[in-house]
């Protein structure tokens, strides 16, 4: 199983108090000079290695810690008595399970840090001398900023594991919230066209992602490709059409390509571009064909065209033959229609369905 460790750094706890502003930098560490070090864990006191960080006036505490104390101790609601209580209202299970489950297939690694605000019932307290950070072992030293998801799938996994932690102090619940918001409205996740590509190289694609990841790199490198210039494989830019948009759209007819290759396919799917093209241009609206709505809602449209081309001329799929069919189809509609603003490709496919219909004639098919 794989999952996205970019996401893992995106979680949506709940803090347990409405979002205020806040009106002052982050301060108040202890530096805690007249602790001396002690057990790991006397008495409920745990004792851990740990690096005071500075980023300019903000300071924090880098540690590690154990996925049995970090489940003990970090909650996502500060006034639940129980962390697995306060995890439960709060979460989505499937979401940790699935963390969970990754971290238990052997090769699971989640190096993102776990972000902790201590609570006055942790005593949190440092010495600079030793670098060694204490606090009690308690329920709800710790409130979770980020990685609650995380958190509780260490929890559930079978495996023990040593969880990244960042552990800030003292700060005000506004703090709190604060912290909160930049971390979650300030990270930018990976494209999902670059992961697209990323899952190629890990070798981890299914056998229908490759047959869509090699059609695509066809359409983009052949000389005679339809959609050669239009393609953007691993971002989405405006008037280009995306590794995403691509799959999307081909993966809704992927009925009509069974055992075939991307070399097959594209000898098919690349003459029906080519007369959309030519249909489009009718109207002045070539470029169009990378338009997202537009570009999956035509290819929905490809079995109903190809079933007629390949009943009137023998399964000679040209795009000659193509042109023949949709060229009427093309005239029929207005200008405004491809696309129509604010239309979803599902409801333009509609449109053009009983457009190309109502343009049906028992006597062209008899007798072209």
């Amino acid at each position: 199983m794989s999952i996205n460790l970019a996401e893992l750094g995106e979680e949506r706890a709940f803090l347990g108090a409405p979002m205020s502003p806040i009106g002052a930098e982050l301060e108040g560490f202890s530096d805690g000079s007249e602790l001396e070090p002690q057990p790991s864990e006397d008495a409920g006191i745990i004792t851990e290695p740990a690096l005071l960080v500075t980023q300019g006036r903000h300071r924090f505490y880098s540690l590690v810690l154990s996925s049995d104390l970090l489940a003990a101790t970090a909650t996502v609601d500060a006034r639940a008595e129980n962390p697995i209580d306060g995890f439960q209202r709060r979460l989505d299970r499937r979401r940790a399970r699935e963390i969970a489950t990754y971290m238990d297939s052997g090769f699971g690694t989640a190096p993102c840090a776990v972000i902790l605000s201590a609570q006055p019932r942790a005593q949190l307290k440092f010495e600079r001398a030793s670098g060694l950070l204490t606090f009690k072992r308690t329920p709800g030293a710790f409130l979770i900023i980020d990685g609650q998801h995380r958190t509780y799938g260490f929890h559930l996994a079978e495996r023990r594991i040593k969880a990244p932690v960042v552990v800030y102090n003292r700060l005000t619940r506004a703090q709190e919230c604060q912290l909160f918001m930049d971390i979650n409205t300030k990270q930018r996740p990976v494209p999902p066209e670059l992961l697209l590509d990323i899952r190629r190289l890990s070798e981890t694609e299914s056998a229908a992602d490759a047959l869509l990841h090699d059609l695509f790199d066809l359409f983009a490198a052949r000389e005679d490709s339809a959609l050669r210039g239009l393609m953007s494989p691993s971002e989405r830019r405006r008037g280009m059409i995306s590794r995403v948009t691509f799959n999307a759209a081909v993966k809704a007819i992927k009925g009509a390509f069974v055992d075939a290759s991307a070399e097959d396919v594209f000898g098919v799917l690349n003459p029906f571009y080519l007369a959309c093209a030519s249909g489009l241009a009718v109207h002045g609206l070539q470029a169009n064909i990378a338009h997202a709505a537009l570009f999956k809602a035509l290819t929905l449209l490809f079995p109903d065209i190809a079933e007629r081309v390949g009943e009137r001329f023998g399964g000679a799929y040209s795009v000659g033959n193509f042109e023949q069919v949709l060229m009427p189809f093309f005239r029929r509609l207005k200008k405004n229609e491809l696309p129509k603003p604010g239309i979803g490709h599902l409801a333009l496919y509609e449109h053009y369905r009983k457009t190309l219909a109502a343009g049906f004639s028992l006597k062209q098919w008899l007798f072209a």
